[in-house]
């Protein structure tokens, strides 16, 4: 069994993980780390968790949790990982790091968007970023992966494959992504109340989105430029979901066959990611609570665009579930070991 701790785990990523992780036959949670409920049971916290976790809080003791855990995820605020992490720790455990400490590959990068100082750079080099369907194999041989954001898993997976084959002027692509409001995490926020999010749909951080440098690396290396975005998301009232709608003008016309055959050589296979059929476009009720990334394209010959879509659970996909995908890979077990979650619906 592969013994876990996990910081963070009375937030709704760490309940998340707390939920798959339940379910996954190699894996055995040893600590249940919130600095905010220390003592409390679990369960007193989660109800969902009656009679299935018995186990108090502890605290975010990392050098403690090193020596006993195989694997720690840090469901944690942006900082807190990067502070505590030391060469002592990764020499006896492994990481990965839901939050966007190790992300970024150039750290004044990271300290203008985050607005606060790397407290450990000399780690990033070494991190890798876990988005499975790209980098796989690196996975497998990390200590330290950087879990990657909901906005960036469904963007930078949406538009990789025509990014990765030259199909689309990278200079011109736009990306408008709509959240659930589980994507601000659960401290309490007058923005997210109740009376101010249901019935309104609202843009936020408009060409400011600390998410933006994140899928421009990535989509940077995939396409072998530099990548510059408008990168919009919207918060809508509803508890998951991450739909992104992504716009970018073709370098040469294409008909549909080409381009769903592009998408075919890098998805095909993938176990978490479907290419839906011709017309049917991604929707978020048809992803929800799996860790399933679904994605179609339409080409607008009019204006020589191309539209792509994703969508995905952010707390799963995009948050849990990717990690203990990342998990899987780290220790050699099928990928999807625990994460065969059919979508839920209604």
């Amino acid at each position: 069994m592969i013994k876990i701790g996990i910081i963070g785990a009375t937030g709704y990523a760490g309940g998340e993980l707390v939920r798959i992780l339940t379910g996954h036959k190699d894996a055995e949670i040893v600590w249940y780390g919130s600095r905010s409920y220390i003592d409390k049971k679990y369960a007193g916290v989660y109800q969902n968790m009656f009679q299935i976790v018995d186990a108090k809080c502890l605290d975010d003791n990392m050098a403690e949790l090193a020596k006993q855990a195989d694997v720690i995820f840090t469901a944690t605020p942006q900082g807190f990982c990067a502070s505590v992490m030391s060469e002592e720790i990764l020499s006896q455990t492994k990481i990965v790091d839901l939050s966007a400490d190790y992300r970024i590959k150039d750290v004044a990068t990271y300290e203008k968007w985050y607005g606060i100082e790397h407290k450990s750079p000399q780690f990033i080099k070494e991190a890798v970023y876990g988005l499975c369907e790209v980098n796989r194999e690196d996975i497998k041989e990390a200590r330290l992966v950087a879990n990657p954001g909901c906005y960036t898993t469904c963007s930078i997976l949406t538009a990789y494959p025509l990014a990765k084959e030259g199909i689309i002027d990278m200079k011109t692509l736009i990306v408008d992504a709509k959240s659930g409001t589980s994507g601000a995490g659960r401290g309490a926020k007058v923005p997210n109340l109740y009376c101010e999010v249901n019935e309104n749909i609202k843009a936020y951080g408009v060409a400011s989105h600390r998410h933006t440098p994140e899928i421009e690396e990535q989509l940077g290396y995939a396409s072998g430029e530099e990548v510059v975005i408008n990168f919009t998301p919207h918060l809508v009232p509803m508890n998951r979901g991450i739909l992104a709608t992504e716009y970018a003008s073709l370098k040469k016309d294409v008909t549909y066959e080409e381009v769903k055959a592009i998408y075919d050589k890098y998805y095909q296979k993938e176990r978490f990611i479907r290419v839906l059929d011709e017309g049917v476009c991604p929707e978020t009720k048809w992803v929800e609570g799996s860790n399933y990334v679904d994605i179609n394209f339409k080409i607008d010959p009019r204006t020589n665009r191309i539209i792509m879509m994703g969508a995905i659970d952010n707390l799963v996909k995009g948050a849990a579930g990717q990690a203990v995908q990342n998990m899987n890979l780290m220790f050699g077990l099928p990928e999807s070991e625990g994460l065969e979650l059919v979508p839920m619906f209604p």
